[in-house]
């Protein structure tokens, strides 16, 4: 009688240990990266007093005068670049996906020129052509910031429009607009009461990038002669020591703030789907 053996190949799979490090060690070396120079900006704006550590250069910067009426019309620029903008991206998203997905490609090409087309170039394309009749929008500083705002609205587009697209591809927009269009619902009412609710959280994601980019451009509104933050932190620059690096910590504190609003948002609604799909 014939015995045959039959031989097992056992695989050694590599340990999970060195991939972990390597991780870890990639994670620290990019959070060093971000973190020394943030902490020397810190460091040097808390020594506005000879000799001394604290909040002298904070002190100053919020006891300015010309502060806080440039960082008042910057928020309110951005408030009105974030309204205007998701008037003309989320109809326009919707449309596309509901009725014209072929214009995707063309509309997404469109969304992109205010990456292909330099801040300098648009600000003096911008006066030549709205500075002379019939188009004479730079006479007075109010007209001025309007023409402002809606350049803020181009330059929004492309972190807007892939936000909604992102938000839109992730339900089903047929069904609710069929399910919405058999209960008697027009057109705005699906818009505004079905469609915004299921995309607050790319909205939101898209509006504080929009308002990112407000508050910290340079270029147009220093061009236009736009009293914002933007003009305002360049003069502090040039003017004084220590108040610039409080300014910049003031701006990462404002763009923490916005990144955590973004996750408590998308948390409470992650929450709120599993509570549904469990009912």
């Amino acid at each position: 009688m014939t015995t045959s053996s039959v031989s097992s190949t056992v695989v050694i799979k590599p340990p999970a240990t060195r991939k972990r490090w390597e991780s870890w060690l990639i994670f620290v070396v990019v959070s060093l990266y971000f973190l020394i120079p943030l902490g020397a900006t810190f460091y040097w704006s808390l020594r506005g007093e000879k000799d001394v550590l604290g909040f002298e250069a904070y002190r100053k910067l919020f006891a300015d005068t010309n502060f806080l009426p440039a960082f008042s019309e910057s928020i309110v620029n951005a408030i009105a670049t974030i309204m205007l903008s998701l008037l003309i991206v989320v109809p326009t998203a919707y449309w596309v996906t509901l009725r014209l997905p072929k214009l995707r490609p063309v509309v997404e090409f469109i969304t992109l020129l205010p990456f292909v087309i330099p801040g300098i170039v648009l600000v003096f394309g911008i006066i030549r052509l709205y500075s002379r009749p019939p188009l004479l929008l730079t006479a007075t500083y109010d007209s001025s910031r309007v023409l402002l705002i809606c350049v803020y609205v181009a330059l929004s587009f492309p972190y807007m429009f892939r936000s909604v697209d992102n938000g839109l591809r992730a339900i089903d927009v047929r069904t609710l607009t069929e399910a919405a269009q058999s209960l008697g619902a027009n057109w705005p009412a699906i818009l505004f009461k079905v469609i915004f609710p299921n995309l607050r959280v790319a909205l939101l994601s898209g509006a504080l990038l929009t308002f990112a980019i407000v508050i910290g451009e340079l270029t147009i509104a220093l061009y236009m002669a736009q009293h914002t933050l933007g003009p305002y932190m360049a003069n502090l620059t040039r003017s004084k020591v220590y108040e610039p690096s409080a300014m910049a910590i003031v701006a990462f504190a404002i763009t923490w703030a916005a990144m955590g609003i973004i996750d408590f948002v998308g948390r409470g609604s992650s929450r709120h789907a599993q509570m549904i799909d469990t009912d």
